[in-house]
């Protein structure tokens, strides 16, 4: 029988953790599945040889260049050390572990990524702020889903995506596509800069500035946070709350009079709603009179509307060819749980306060083993036997669509081999 912890599944004690995570890796860890994504059809050969991977082990020691053989020589590792987390980076010129022996090594391909992290919504949310999160502000996370994945897939072409949930306050985005994963440094910056709508540091107040003629991709974005925009920033984060609060939002107005005008207006309106009417009412208005001079822009309030609501990406992230980033199905130290998959189409249902912790895992494979035989126990995998049940299988169904361009991959390569 598994370790069982006696506390309520959905707690968690970090103290437990060294008992729990080689359960966890011996038992539900979806190896085949994981290497299977990363070998990419082993087109070349020895592809899955040069990818990089980390392990954080106990006492935050650090260990970077793993790499692996195959898929048996992974498990193994991986088994072994029970890593605390394990990041993922790029696939190099030759295998990582040999690094310091090879005159040349250098990132060759990886996939496309994207880091969003709540913290970096705390100047706009007032339910959470650091590393808590709720269902109210794991909106912003929803619209960031929305808008990348409309971008990503319109604007780009790009169709293997993969969303992974953090473990605890974020969100990483792959993207898998082979002319993704072979984008040059250069490419990836340009790219994210694309995608970079805020601009500015905290010194700067109003960080979205879009031109008259506005791209349809912000268009885009624009309709999808007008979607949310009254629910999230109105009525769950109540933003034109206090005088506090819509003072920042009327300082994203240029101009003066204006700003003054508005900030009378305010204390006179009872909820932010009524706030925000009298704002979209009154900028509405100046800028009809085409009195460009005030620097009152045609697209003030969608530049308002998106500054509140727009993904706010870690671009480094996503430039960087040699950065790692936190793999798919390791376990959040912090919080026990496991940085499931989830589905882009169904975000809205996507819960991160339900997501699976180890202590969760353990009770219920104990609960689904109760009173069976060891033949009915072992006639189905154990993932199944969880909630991880779930995210498992959208990882598969997302490496099935993956199969065929690898099919493609493989019949191209052969037709080189022969020619």
């Amino acid at each position: 029988k598994l370790f069982v912890n006696k506390m309520p599944s959905q707690e968690f004690n970090a103290e437990l953790l060294p008992d729990l995570l080689p359960v966890y890796y011996k038992r539900l860890f979806p190896y085949s599945q994981y290497y299977k994504w990363l070998s990419y059809g082993l087109v070349p050969f020895n592809y899955f040889q040069k990818r990089e991977f980390s392990f954080t082990l106990a006492d935050d020691i650090y260990i970077r260049y793993q790499s692996f053989k195959d898929e048996e020589d992974m498990e193994k590792e991986i088994k072994k050390h029970c890593p605390y987390k394990i990041d993922i980076g790029a696939v190099y010129s030759s295998r990582p572990k040999d690094h310091r022996a090879v005159a040349i090594f250098t990132p060759q391909e990886k996939e496309l990524v994207f880091d969003i992290d709540m913290t970096d919504y705390d100047e706009v949310r007032t339910c959470c702020s650091g590393a808590a999160i709720c269902r109210k502000c794991w909106k912003f996370m929803t619209i960031a889903v929305k808008i990348l994945e409309s971008a990503l897939r319109q604007d780009f072409g790009y169709q293997h995506i993969l969303w992974v949930y953090s473990g605890r306050r974020g969100i990483h985005c792959w993207v898998c596509d082979e002319k993704a994963r072979v984008l040059s440094q250069s490419a990836r910056s340009a790219l994210a800069e694309y995608l970079q709508l805020l601009r500015g540091g905290d010194s700067q107040a109003k960080k979205v500035n879009i031109p008259q003629k506005i791209h349809p991709s912000l268009k885009r974005a624009e309709e999808i946070a007008k979607k949310y925009f009254h629910d999230l920033i109105l009525d769950d984060q109540d933003l034109l709350g206090t005088p506090e609060l819509w003072d920042k939002i009327l300082a994203l107005i240029p101009d003066q009079t204006l700003r003054d005008s508005l900030g009378k207006a305010m204390p006179k309106c009872s909820s932010s709603r009524q706030r925000w009417t009298t704002i979209q009412t009154e900028i509405t208005k100046a800028i009809n009179k085409a009195d460009h001079k005030k620097g009152l822009r045609p697209h003030l309030l969608t530049e308002i509307i998106l500054q509140l609501v727009y993904p706010r990406l870690d671009i480094h992230v996503t430039k960087g060819l040699n950065h790692l980033l936190k793999s798919p199905f390791c376990i959040h130290p912090k919080t026990g749980c496991v940085c499931v998959c989830f589905d882009p189409q169904k975000v809205e249902q996507f819960n991160p306060l339900a997501v699976p912790n180890l202590s969760q895992l353990v009770e219920e494979i104990n609960s689904f083993d109760a009173g069976k035989t060891d033949e009915e126990r072992g006639a189905i995998a154990e993932y199944k036997k969880t909630s991880m049940k779930e995210s498992v299988l959208l990882f598969e169904s997302f490496l099935a669509a993956i199969a065929k361009e690898n099919s493609v991959r493989r019949q191209r390569s052969e037709m080189y081999l022969d020619f």
